[in-house]
C-alpha cells in the first residue's frame, strides 16, 4: 500500500510530537533546543513541496501584520538577553543595575534578562511556535487531515494514561527518564507534575469527543471503518478520563466538569435526535467520574478535587520551608512594578525569586503559580503589548468562537490565573495548534 507524502509528512509531525510528549511535554532546555531544530527542519522540507507553499502564501497575505508583530516580539526578546554597556542598563532596567551595584565587581555588560541562559532558551520555544503556526497552515489544511490530528492526539493520550496508570498502581517509582515520585499518590505518566499531566490529557478528551461528534454527524451509519474507530475512540475517552481523575490535580479536574457541562450543553443544540451515542458518552464519563470513582476513592474526594483554588493557598514543598501558592502570586505581582517597562526577561523568575529570597535559606521556586503575572514581569510592557497586537486578530474574529474554542479560552483564563502549565511547551503546543484546527474558517489563525 502506497502511502501519499501529505501522510508521510503528518505521520513525521506525529512523531515529533510524541518525542515532545514522552519528555516531560518539552520541559527542559535540552528539549526546547531539540524541538526548534526538528521543527524549522520539517518546515524547510515542508518548502520544497508546491502545495504547502502555496498554503503558507494564502496565510502570509491574510495574517501579514500579525506576523509582523509576531517577529517584533522575537526580536524584542532577543533584546532583552544582549549584552548591554552598564549606562544604557540603567535606563531600561534600573532594578537590574541596583542589584549589579551591589555586586563587589567591575561590570562593564550586562542584559536586561536576570537568566540570559534560560532567555535564549525561551525565545527557542517561542520561534518554535510560529514555525508551528505555519507548518498546521501547510501540513493539516482539510478536515480530513484535521480528523488524522485529532486520532493521533486521542492515541496519545490513550497511550499516556495507560503509563500513567501503570505507574500509579506501583507507587509511581522513578523509571529511566520518567520521573513520578514527586507525585506518589497521583497519577503524571511521561510528566513531572500532575496538573500539566491532567491540561495534557484534556486536549487528548477534547480531540476524543470532537472525533465522536463527527461519527455521530456522518450520513453513512453502515461504514464499518467507523464503526471500529468510534469504539477504539471510546475507549482511548475511559482511560484518557481515569488519567485525569486519578492526577487528583483540582485545576484538572475542575476543568474536565467543565468541558462535560459544555459538550452536555452542546449536544443539545447541534445533534439531531437519532444521533444520541454522543450524549450518551457525555453522560457516562459524569456518571463514571462522580459516582464509580467517587466511590472507590471515597466521597469526600468528589467535591475535593474540583476545588481548585485550594491549593493556592496550600504549601508547596519546594524546600524544606514552606510556602504558599499565594504568596508566590503575591511576590510575581509585587515585582512587576520594578521591572514593568522591560521586564526581566522570560525564565528569568527562578532568578528573581532566589534574589529576592538570599536571605531565606533553601527556599526556591520557578515559577510564580500564575502564568499571566509571570509572563507580564518577564515580557514587561513593552513586550505583552507587542504580543497581544500579534495576537488581537484571531481573537477579535468571529470565526475563532467554536465550541472547542470557547472551551479552551476558558481553559487558558484559568491556567493563566492559577497555574503554571502554559510555561510548558506541549501545553503551549497544543493550544496552538488546536487554535488554529478549531476555527469556524479554514483560514483563520
Amino acid at each position: 500500500m502506497r502511502i501519499s507524502n501529505n501522510k508521510k509528512f503528518q505521520y513525521l509531525f506525529f512523531f515529533i510530537l510524541s518525542i515532545c510528549v514522552i519528555f516531560n511535554g518539552g520541559n527542559s532546555n535540552l528539549m526546547s533546543q531539540i524541538i526548534f531544530i526538528t521543527f524549522s527542519s520539517y518546515f524547510l522540507i515542508c518548502l520544497k513541496n508546491k502545495n504547502y507553499k502555496m498554503h503558507l502564501n494564502a496565510f502570509y497575505l491574510n495574517y501579514k501584520n500579525s506576523i509582523f508583530f509576531y517577529c517584533i516580539f522575537l526580536i524584542y526578546l532577543l533584546f532583552q538577553i544582549v549584552p548591554l554597556p552598564i549606562n544604557l542598563l540603567k535606563i531600561f532596567s534600573p532594578e537590574k543595575f541596583i542589584y549589579l551595584s551591589n555586586i563587589q565587581e567591575d561590570i562593564h555588560y550586562s542584559s536586561i534578562s536576570l537568566s540570559p541562559s534560560n532567555s535564549f532558551f525561551q525565545l527557542l520555544n517561542f520561534f518554535s511556535f510560529l514555525i508551528l503556526v505555519f507548518i498546521i497552515k501547510m501540513v493539516f489544511y482539510s478536515d480530513r487531515h484535521k480528523k488524522r490530528l485529532f486520532i493521533f492526539i486521542s492515541l496519545i493520550g490513550f497511550i499516556s494514561s495507560i503509563v500513567a496508570l501503570g505507574f500509579y498502581f506501583i507507587g509511581n517509582p522513578d523509571y529511566l527518564f520518567i520521573k513520578n515520585s514527586f507525585y506518589s499518590n497521583s497519577s503524571t505518566g511521561f510528566f513531572i507534575n500532575r496538573t500539566v499531566f491532567s491540561i495534557f490529557c484534556l486536549f487528548c478528551l477534547i480531540a476524543s469527543l470532537e472525533l465522536l461528534k463527527e461519527f455521530d454527524k456522518e450520513t453513512n451509519i453502515k461504514n464499518k471503518d467507523n464503526f471500529f474507530i468510534k469504539n477504539y475512540i471510546r475507549l482511548f475517552i475511559i482511560f484518557i478520563s481515569i488519567g485525569i481523575i486519578t492526577s487528583f490535580s483540582r485545576i484538572g479536574n475542575f476543568l474536565l466538569l467543565l468541558t462535560i457541562f459544555f459538550y452536555l450543553l452542546g449536544s443539545k443544540q447541534s445533534l439531531q435526535l437519532n444521533n444520541k451515542s454522543f450524549k450518551y458518552t457525555i453522560i457516562f464519563i459524569f456518571i463514571f467520574d462522580i459516582v464509580i470513582l467517587g466511590i472507590y476513592f471515597g466521597t469526600s474526594q468528589i467535591i475535593d478535587r474540583f476545588y481548585f483554588l485550594k491549593e493556592e493557598f496550600s504549601h508547596i514543598n519546594y524546600s524544606d520551608n514552606n510556602l504558599t501558592r499565594f504568596q508566590l502570586i503575591k511576590f510575581s505581582f509585587e515585582e512587576i512594578k520594578n521591572f514593568y517597562l522591560f521586564g526581566y526577561g522570560t525564565g528569568g523568575f527562578e532568578t528573581l525569586f532566589q534574589i529576592n529570597q538570599a536571605n531565606s535559606g533553601s527556599l526556591f521556586a520557578n515559577h510564580s503559580h500564575s502564568d499571566i503575572l509571570e509572563y507580564i514581569g518577564e515580557f514587561g510592557l513593552v513586550g505583552f503589548i507587542l504580543f497581544i497586537f500579534s495576537i488581537k486578530k484571531f481573537f477579535f474574529s468571529k470565526s475563532t468562537y467554536s465550541l472547542i474554542n470557547i472551551i479552551l479560552l476558558l481553559y487558558l483564563l484559568i491556567i493563566l490565573c492559577f497555574d503554571l502549565s502554559l510555561h510548558v511547551p506541549i501545553v503551549q503546543i497544543l493550544f496552538v495548534i488546536f487554535f488554529i484546527v478549531s476555527s469556524k474558517k479554514k483560514n483563520n489563525f
